[in-house]
């Protein structure tokens, strides 16, 4: 599997804060990998170092196998900012086909192009309306759309779901699976716990600039000091026979295995634990 962001001793500071602190983290072509970390932890930073907007102060990167300010690499990247701007009097159809025009996307294929991605995130409706009018989540979609003009090989996604209503968040998790089906490797980095858990391979949590918990997410939240027997069976009074009976139930499916916590907890946890580390 190639390798598509790796990153070794990253550090970036501010002055006298330390923003990263010897980062090291590998994301692979075809996964969705979640960034997770309190306001603060050094989210952001990262993300503007990948595209090649900030600068580390020590350690090396490279995302495509390239430095992140290298212009040739920019036509393989993707990316969806917390807060989308776009120029308010412009509609969705102007706006995909302005950054189309800056990716050198020619005429025919533009057309096609925008209609695609203007269906794919529910804006069909609205493809002549002036984005001055759209919602919050509106302009979310159209962010997303934006974000995938190109069809950029990695995509970096800063809260993708904010101001999107449940069914709308369900309808980018859709999106993000189908995305990565096809190959395409995505960074999301969410509060969203619940969002990150349906959608994400591995995760990495972030803490004041360092790296806490990193791996994929179903060896960290599963619970291996417990067991958990799962039982299907016609016959309720099973139930309650289940500790004297669990070897010789007949025509019973039984699945032993270990539970999972919610990231959530795991979230928590991993912050709490890292607060006391002195």
């Amino acid at each position: 599997m190639d390798i598509v962001v790796e990153t070794r001793g990253l550090g970036k500071n501010f002055t006298k804060v330390i923003a990263l602190a010897d980062l090291n983290l590998t994301l692979k072509q075809g996964e969705i990998f979640g960034l997770l970390g309190p306001n603060g932890s050094g989210k952001t930073t990262l993300i503007k170092i990948l595209l090649g907007v900030l600068f580390p102060t020590k350690g090396s990167v490279r995302v495509l196998g390239q430095d992140p300010r290298d212009i040739s690499i920019k036509y393989r990247i993707g990316f969806l900012p917390e807060t989308p701007q776009y120029y308010p009097f412009l509609n969705p159809v102007e706006v995909l086909d302005f950054f189309a025009r800056l990716f050198n996307i020619p005429k025919k294929l533009r057309k096609i192009r925008i209609e695609e991605l203007i269906n794919l995130v529910s804006l069909s409706d609205y493809r002549k309306r002036r984005l001055g009018a759209f919602s919050k989540g509106m302009l979310q979609r159209m962010g997303l759309a934006v974000s995938l003009i190109n069809d950029p090989d990695f995509l970096l996604l800063d809260e993708p779901t904010v101001g999107l209503d449940p069914l709308g968040a369900f309808q980018v998790r859709d999106l993000l699976l189908k995305l990565k089906a096809e190959g395409k490797t995505i960074l999301l980095c969410s509060h969203l716990l619940s969002e990150v858990e349906s959608a994400c391979d591995k995760i990495a949590v972030l803490y004041k600039g360092v790296l806490v918990k990193e791996g994929r997410l179903s060896e960290l939240l599963k619970k291996d000091d417990e067991i958990q027997i799962n039982i299907k069976t016609k016959e309720p009074a099973i139930r309650d026979k289940i500790l004297a009976l669990i070897k010789n139930i007949e025509e019973t499916e039984v699945d032993i295995g270990y539970p999972n916590q919610s990231l959530d907890e795991l979230f928590r946890s991993i912050i709490k634990d890292s607060e006391n580390v002195k």
